[in-house]
């Protein structure tokens, strides 16, 4: 069960709607590929989905025929009229919000477990989205995205990699990230000009960075101070954010540039002078 390229077309034009580039909207019109981001995500039967951007539905449907209970979040309200239609009779939430303003914990509070994200995630929002998820839902234990490949490549990048910055160190902070496939610009209407990747993301049982050693809040700071001039030694780059003696505790050549440090490095960096 999913939307063909005639049926988007078909729902866009009944409903008035014309594509918002602003809001990243590219809808998937293949059930080809609904389908195997239905299958990679190897979804429980009866576990909660949340789905943002959900758009017509054409993946909320392959979602929902998979057992699960969706929970489908949609900014744009003539979309959600749509999604409404279309998944009427299913076991389907359509949540009309921000997925950079609503309250994570306020929608999946007493959602069944286990509770999963699967989404096409729009291209513009996709990072600071995922980030929120990390940060602020704990109950979201799994995630399987399709982001733009350049979003891809920096979630999964290492030390080294010329994708590798601030964003990779934090997405490790929580979870495992691996690029599972990818996904050609033709299967969506309108077709973007870049390609997307597959995303899997799993949570940590406990975050890369003890907490209770250095709080988030600081580790975020010091690494967004590492890579602001990524091309400089990290002794001027952390000039004022790291006392001078820290390099040496970490082990960390204050020579070094910020793109050679793995999470373990910027933990040590960042931990307070006790």
């Amino acid at each position: 069960m999913s939307l063909s390229r005639a049926d988007v077309q078909r729902m866009l034009a009944a409903h008035g709607v014309r594509p918002a580039k602003a809001l990243g909207q590219n809808f998937v019109a293949d059930p080809n590929t609904v389908a195997r981001i239905a299958r990679l995500a190897e979804l429980t039967p009866g576990a909660t989905v949340v789905e943002v951007g959900a758009g017509l539905g054409s993946l909320t449907l392959a979602l929902a025929a998979e057992g699960a209970h969706v929970v489908a979040v949609e900014v744009d309200r003539r979309l959600a009229a749509a999604l409404r239609d279309a998944v009427a009779g299913l076991a389907v939430d359509v949540v009309e919000a921000d997925a950079l303003e609503l309250s994570w914990p306020g929608l999946l509070a007493g959602r069944p477990e286990p509770i999963e994200l699967v989404a096409n995630l729009p291209y513009r929002v996709a990072t600071p989205v995922m980030l929120r998820v990390l940060e602020e839902a704990p109950a979201i234990r799994r995630c399987l995205v399709m982001v733009q490949r350049e979003v891809g490549q920096r979630w999964v990048a290492g030390p080294g990699d010329p994708a590798y910055g601030a964003v990779s160190v934090r997405v490790a902070y929580w979870a495992t990230a691996t690029v599972v496939g990818r996904v050609p610009a033709t299967v969506f209407v309108p077709r973007p000009r870049v390609d997307s990747v597959l995303v899997r993301l799993g949570r940590r049982e406990r975050p890369g960075i003890d907490p209770d050693v250095v709080p988030y809040s600081r580790f975020v700071s010091v690494l967004r101070a590492g890579f602001a001039h990524r091309r400089q030694m990290l002794r001027r780059a952390l000039a004022g954010v790291v006392d001078p003696g820290a390099f040496e505790r970490a082990g960390v050549d204050p020579a070094a540039r910020a793109e050679t440090l793995d999470l373990a490095a910027w933990g040590r960096l960042a931990e307070p002078l006790r």
